[in-house]
């Protein structure tokens, strides 16, 4: 569920490196973390998915993108990797 504070993002071209993000392919969580690098030319980011704790490359048109209220962004970065 999507709350005020979070906002539905259309295209990377509205991420910036720092930002705390969600993707959600359907209805279902499949990354979340702080976007590291963006490559809007190709609608394309990476980001450091606290989930799994690897680096992942994400197409904002394949999933639906949420950025995440600025104070979840120092706990996102800080998250120990598994």
């Amino acid at each position: 569920m999507i709350s005020k504070e979070q906002a539905v993002i259309g295209s990377c071209v509205e991420l910036a490196p720092g930002d705390a993000i969600e993707a959600f392919y359907g209805n279902t969580l499949v990354h979340r973390g702080p976007v590291t690098e963006i490559a809007p030319q190709h609608g394309l980011f990476w980001i450091l998915d606290t989930l799994t704790g690897s680096r992942r490359l994400l197409d904002s048109s394949e999933l639906e993108i949420v950025r995440l209220p600025p104070h979840y962004r120092e706990v996102l970065v800080g998250a120990p990797v598994r």
